[in-house]
């Protein structure tokens, strides 16, 4: 069942991604050559639980940390290490989110350590505008699967691969609401878009198809033969005014 939010919940979620995105931000400065992904997950604990805000993700279904940070040919979910150094030419994937006041809110970018080859430069490029074709694409009446199509075909139409094992979804009372939004398929199918539904979107790509696989710490998802991946992710709500990226503001 997808729940809208009230203006009340809108305004609680507003407030709460400004800080996530400030937070992304903050992490996103100190991302370096030769840094760990664990000093960036501590940092970002540190930030949330400074605001006032708990980390939506650490615990949550047992997992470990604050932040996923994942390296090159993984997809989501990889866990922070203080033993994980980053290398020149790697792109790593930050996913956040946090809890506030009884709202959740949730956001994810990609970011290159250094100079990158042109293959990933492009990858990174193409998923973030897909999220943003997704994004424009959040009309009243409008059908969820317009989003989805406005997503996948960004990204096939630029010769890359939607990964499809994994989806948006919406988010507000808890993490993972109603409704599961597909990267991909045809448009006009789904729900329409109503005012006070608040919704993650992201798109999740790949350079070469294949399928994926959880690696044995039963978290880190990783790509088919090594391929990059890239992902992104904003928290968006739909008002009388339109949409609104709650989480604008990150990088």
């Amino acid at each position: 069942m997808i729940v809208l939010k009230t203006a009340t919940e809108i305004d609680i979620l507003r407030a709460n991604g400004a800080i996530l995105a400030s937070v992304l931000n903050r992490v996103c400065e100190q991302v370096s050559l030769g840094q760990n992904t664990g000093e960036l997950d501590r940092l970002a604990e540190r930030l949330i639980r400074e605001s006032g805000s708990e980390p939506a993700f650490r615990g949550m279904y047992g997992f470990p940390a604050t932040i996923c940070t994942s390296i090159n040919e993984e997809i989501v979910h990889g866990i922070p290490s203080l033993k994980r150094q980053l290398k020149k030419g790697d792109i790593l994937s930050i996913d956040i989110g946090l809890y506030r006041s009884g709202m959740y809110v949730d956001m994810a970018t990609t970011v290159p350590i250094g100079e990158v080859d042109e293959k990933a430069a492009k990858l990174m490029q193409v998923t973030e505008e897909a999220l943003w074709r997704g994004i424009g694409m959040v009309n009243i009446g409008n059908r969820l699967a317009d989003v989805s199509h406005a997503i996948g075909s960004c990204i096939e139409d630029a010769g890359l691969y939607v990964v499809r094992e994994y989806t948006g979804h919406g988010i507000g009372r808890e993490l993972h609401e109603d409704p599961q939004i597909l990267n991909y398929g045809e448009s006009g199918q789904g729900p329409r878009l109503q005012i006070g539904m608040v919704l993650a979107l992201e798109p999740m790509a790949k350079t070469v198809p294949g399928t994926v696989e959880v690696l044995a710490d039963r978290w880190t998802v990783v790509t088919d033969h090594g391929a990059l991946a890239a992902h992104f992710e904003h928290t968006v709500a739909l008002t009388k005014n339109g949409v609104e990226v709650l989480t604008r503001g990150g990088v």
